[in-house]
């Protein structure tokens, strides 16, 4: 199981179209067999911040990174952003998963 946590800081002018982007994205991804998870949140104090809250099962993450809406994504959204984004990879302690799965 692989969490991340993806903090986006975005240029005003572009805020709507990254989200537009975006959603698509998360749409697409959320089609994934391997994914469980994709939120999008969007800060109330700064509506130029983004977190990305992704769950994958093993291997999801290398799976994503080689679709065509994830690479088409990056692209998109890369002269948007603010300064580079962070990820942070974060392991699940409670709740367990509703199917069954163990988190380490």
């Amino acid at each position: 199981m692989i969490i991340y946590c993806v903090t986006i800081y975005v240029k005003s002018e572009y805020r709507e179209d990254f989200i537009k982007a975006t959603l698509q994205n998360a749409r697409n991804t959320r089609k994934e067999p391997l994914n469980i998870r994709f939120d999008v949140l969007q800060s109330n104090d700064d509506p130029d911040q983004f977190l990305l809250y992704e769950i994958y099962r093993d291997g999801g993450v290398d799976a994503h990174k080689a679709t065509i809406h994830y690479k088409k994504w990056r692209e998109t959204v890369e002269e948007m952003m603010a300064s580079p984004r962070q990820g942070i990879q974060y392991t699940n302690i409670f709740p367990e998963s509703e199917d069954g799965f163990k988190f380490k």
